[in-house]
C-alpha cells in the first residue's frame, strides 16, 4: 500500500473517528453550499434542464421564526433538493412579507411598552419606525432560514415593499378598477376599536358565548336584542311577511319610546326575519348590523350612527353619550326597566364575531371602503380546481375549498393603518367618490369636479401577498416568469387555505391567465406533546433555533417529517428531536464502519465485482426499498418516506447487515471474492442510504459524503438514486 493511499485512509478514518458535531458542521456546509452557487437554478450542471419551482410563502419580517416556519422551510427543502437531484432546473425563491396589519399591531405593542402611541406620531414617522424595525428582523429571519438548511436561491429573495412588486400590485388594483371589479362603497365593515382598522371577514374569529336576551315593550310589539344600547340607532321594526301574529302592521308607522326620544318608525316585511326568534318583530339598526344594513337597502331606510370609532356612544344619544357600549348597555337596561320598558331578560348563547388579533368584539360600522368583486375571480379559481389545473394533495381541503368559494363574500381591501402599501387612490371632497389613480394625475372629481385628496388607507395585505407568485417572478416580461410560471407546488399551512391560497388562485388566474401553481400541499399545526396548541404564555413553545443549537438540524428536520401527515396537526416534543439525534450519531458510526471495513485503497470498489447470491438479493431489495421511498416523495408522503428510510438504515443495514457481514470482512476470512463482494455491497448501500437521506437530512449526509467518496462535487447535485 503506498503512503499516500495510506495517509488519505488515516484522514477518513481521523474525521470519522471524532463524534460528530452539528455546531462544527452546519454553518461550513451551509457556506460550502452558498459558495457552490448550485442554489441558482442557472449554475446547475447540463443535466438540470426541466424547469421546477416553489415559491416560498414569505414569512413575516416582523419577529423569530418558529416550529410552524420550521415545517414549511424542511417540507419545501425537501422537495427542491429531491428535484435538483433528480436533475430538475430547480428554483426556490425566497422571500419575506411586510405583513401589514400583523407587522403593525407587533410594533404598537412595543410603542406601548414604551409608552407612547401610533396616533400620537405623524404617518411618516411612524412608518420609518415600522420600516427599520421590519428590515432588522428581515435580516435575522434570513440567517434562521440558512440555519435550517434552506436551499433557496438569495441572488433572487424578494421583499413585498420592493418597487417592482408594488408596481404590479398597482396595476392589478388600476385592472379590476377599469373591468368594473373594483368599487368604493358605503357599507357595514368589521371594525376592531382597539387598532382602528377595518378588518375582512377572514381577519374575524366566530365564538359562542352566552348573554343575555332582552325584550323590550316597543310601540305595540315586544322586540328582543342583546344589544339594546343601539336603540338609538333604530329606524324602523321588521316582521317576516308570513307571520299571521303581525300581519295588520304591516306598512303602519308606530311610535316608539326610545328612552332619549319617542321615535316614529316604519313596520316593514322582510323574508330575512326569523319568525322563531325572540317575537318575530325585529328592530332594524343599520349602521350596526349587517344584516340590518342590508334590510335596510332593500326598504330604502336611513341609517343612524351612534356608535363612534372608539366603540363609545356618540353626541346623538344624549346622556349616554362617552360610554363604552358594554358600559351604556348596563345603564340603558337600568333605564329601560325604570321606564317600565323591560319586560324580560334570559340568557342567549350566539356566536360573537372578534377580531383575530386582540379578540375584542367587533363593532360594525358604516364606512366607504374599497370592495372587490370577488365574485367573477372565484368562479374562474373553481373552474382551475375542477378541471384538474391545481390538485390538492389532500382531498378535504378541496372540498372545503369549493364551500368557501361558492359562499364567498365581496373582499374589503381597504386598512386603516399606516404600514404596507398605500392604495393608490383619490377621494373627492366633495362627493366623497373613489378612483384607481396609479400615475398621480387626478387633480379634480370626474364627477363633480370638486377637489381630491390622496387616500390615506393601505392595501389588506392579503392583496399584495395573493399576488407573490407572479408578482415575485417578475409578471410579464422577466425570464423567470416566462420559465418557471406556472410553478410546481405551493407548500403552506392549512389555516390560510382562504386568507392567501385561494386569493392567489384567484388573483393568479385574473392578472395571468393561468393558476399560479399545480399542486397545493397544505401542512397542520405543529402542537406540543399534549396536542395543545404552543403558545408563550403556556410555556410549551419549541423553538427551532434552541433545538437545532441541541440537537442538530437534521434532527429537528426528520422530526417534523416522520409522522407528519397532510393537512393534520401533528405532535411535537424534544424527546422525539432527540431521537432523531441519536438516529444521526447512528448514520455516522455506520460511516465509519463501513469505511473502515471497506477502505477501497486500490479503487477496486468502483466497479462492481462478482457479487455473491447474498449480496445480489441485499442490493435488490435495496433497489425496490429505494422505489418505495421515490414513490412515496412523488406522491407527497414525506412522512412515509422519512420513516421507512429511517427504519431501514438503523433496523436493517445497521441491525442486521452490517452484523451479519463483521465476520466476512475480517482479514483471516480466507475466500477473499467473499471479502470483496462484502465490501462492494456495504458502500452501496452506505451511498445509497447517504443520497437518499441528502434530502431529509442535508447537512450530515453532505459530509459524510465529502468524507467517503473522492469527488470533487458536492452530494446536492448528485444523481437521485435508481432503483
Amino acid at each position: 500500500m503506498s503512503e499516500k493511499i495510506s495517509n488519505n485512509i488515516d484522514n477518513i478514518n481521523e474525521k470519522l473517528l471524532r463524534p460528530y458535531d452539528p455546531k462544527e458542521t452546519e454553518s461550513r456546509i451551509y457556506k460550502l453550499w452558498e459558495e457552490s452557487g448550485y442554489f441558482n437554478p442557472d449554475n446547475l450542471p447540463e443535466r438540470h434542464k426541466e424547469p421546477f419551482c416553489v415559491i416560498m410563502p414569505p414569512p413575516n419580517a416582523n419577529g423569530s421564526l418558529h416550529a410552524g416556519h420550521a415545517v414549511f422551510v424542511t417540507l419545501e427543502d425537501l422537495i427542491i433538493r429531491y428535484k435538483r437531484m433528480l436533475g430538475f432546473k430547480t428554483l426556490w425563491l425566497p422571500g419575506a412579507d411586510h405583513a401589514g396589519f400583523e407587522t403593525q399591531v407587533v410594533y404598537e405593542k412595543k410603542l406601548e411598552k414604551e409608552g407612547r402611541s401610533r396616533f400620537q406620531m405623524k404617518r411618516e414617522e411612524l412608518y420609518k419606525e415600522i420600516f427599520d424595525f421590519t428590515m432588522q428582523n428581515k435580516s435575522f429571519m434570513e440567517n434562521q432560514l440558512r440555519e435550517l438548511g434552506a436551499s433557496c436561491d438569495w441572488s433572487r429573495e424578494k421583499f413585498t415593499l420592493e418597487k417592482d412588486i408594488i408596481k404590479t400590485v398597482y396595476e392589478t388594483f388600476k385592472k379590476l378598477a377599469d373591468d368594473g371589479l373594483l368599487y368604493r362603497g358605503k357599507r357595514v365593515i368589521n371594525w376592531c376599536v382597539k387598532h382602528q382598522t377595518s378588518l375582512s371577514e377572514l381577519e374575524t374569529i366566530s365564538e359562542e358565548q352566552t348573554d343575555q336576551l332582552y325584550y323590550i315593550k316597543y310601540g305595540p310589539f315586544v322586540i328582543a336584542t342583546v344589544r339594546p344600547e343601539t336603540i338609538f340607532g333604530d329606524v324602523a321594526v321588521a316582521v317576516n311577511p308570513n307571520d299571521p301574529r303581525h300581519k295588520d302592521l304591516i306598512g303602519q308607522e308606530i311610535e316608539v319610546d326610545l328612552l332619549t326620544e319617542k321615535r316614529k318608525m316604519k313596520v316593514i316585511a322582510d323574508d330575512y326575519v326569523d319568525m322563531e326568534f325572540g317575537t318575530g318583530a325585529l328592530k332594524v339598526t343599520p349602521a350596526h348590523d349587517p344584516n340590518d344594513f342590508e334590510i335596510a337597502k332593500r326598504h330604502d331606510l336611513p341609517s343612524i350612527e351612534v356608535i363612534d370609532q372608539f366603540g363609545k356612544l356618540n353626541e346623538k344619544t344624549g346622556k349616554y353619550a362617552g360610554l363604552k357600549a358594554e358600559e351604556a348597555r348596563k345603564v340603558v337596561v337600568q333605564d329601560l326597566e325604570k321606564a317600565g320598558l323591560l319586560l324580560k331578560r334570559e340568557d342567549y348563547k350566539h356566536a360573537v364575531k372578534k377580531c383575530y388579533k386582540c379578540e375584542r368584539i367587533i363593532e360594525p360600522r358604516i364606512l366607504p371602503q374599497w370592495f372587490i368583486k370577488i365574485k367573477p375571480l372565484a368562479e374562474e379559481a373553481a373552474k382551475a380546481v375542477k378541471n384538474g389545473e391545481v390538485k390538492f394533495v389532500t382531498e378535504k381541503f378541496e372540498k372545503i375549498f369549493f364551500h368557501w368559494i361558492e359562499n364567498i363574500q365581496d373582499w374589503n381591501i381597504s386598512r386603516q393603518i399606516v404600514w404596507g402599501i398605500r392604495i393608490p387612490a383619490k377621494i373627492c371632497d366633495n362627493c366623497d367618490e373613489g378612483y384607481a389613480d396609479i400615475k398621480d394625475e387626478i387633480t379634480k372629481c370626474p364627477k363633480c369636479a370638486g377637489g381630491v385628496h390622496q387616500d390615506n388607507d393601505t392595501f389588506d395585505t392579503w392583496f399584495s401577498s395573493g399576488q407573490w407568485p407572479f408578482a415575485a417572478l417578475g409578471y410579464p416580461d422577466n425570464r423567470d416568469f416566462k420559465t418557471f410560471y406556472p410553478t410546481a407546488v405551493m407548500e403552506t399551512g392549512f389555516d390560510i387555505i382562504f386568507f392567501w391560497v385561494a386569493r392567489m388562485i384567484m388573483l393568479g388566474i385574473y392578472r395571468t391567465g393561468k393558476a399560479p401553481f399545480k399542486t397545493i400541499y397544505l401542512h397542520g399545526l405543529i402542537r406540543d406533546v399534549q396536542k395543545q396548541k404552543m403558545s408563550k404564555s403556556k410555556g410549551n413553545v419549541i423553538s427551532p433555533t434552541e433545538m437545532t443549537e441541541k440537537y442538530g438540524t437534521d434532527a429537528f428536520r426528520m422530526a417534523l417529517i416522520v409522522g407528519n401527515t397532510p393537512g393534520s396537526d401533528m405532535a411535537l416534543s424534544e424527546d422525539k428531536i432527540r431521537g432523531y439525534k441519536h438516529f444521526s450519531n447512528k448514520i455516522w458510526n455506520i460511516a465509519r464502519f463501513v469505511v473502515s471495513g471497506a477502505p477501497d485503497t486500490e479503487g477496486t470498489l468502483k466497479e462492481p465485482p462478482k457479487l455473491t447470491e447474498k449480496d445480489s438479493r441485499l442490493l435488490k431489495e435495496l433497489g425496490e426499498k429505494i422505489k418505495e421511498v421515490t414513490d412515496d416523495i412523488e406522491n407527497y408522503r414525506f412522512y412515509l418516506a422519512g420513516e421507512k428510510l429511517y427504519h431501514y438504515v438503523w433496523h436493517t443495514f445497521a441491525d442486521v447487515i452490517i452484523e451479519e457481514a463483521k465476520p466476512r470482512l475480517k482479514p483471516e476470512n480466507p475466500n477473499t471474492a467473499d471479502r470483496l463482494s462484502c465490501q462492494y455491497t456495504l458502500r452501496k448501500i452506505l451511498e445509497t442510504s447517504i443520497k437518499a437521506l441528502h434530502p431529509f437530512m442535508p447537512f450530515i449526509t453532505e459530509e459524510i459524503w465529502s468524507i467517503i467518496t473522492d469527488k470533487k462535487e458536492l452530494l446536492m447535485i448528485e444523481e437521485w438514486p435508481k432503483d
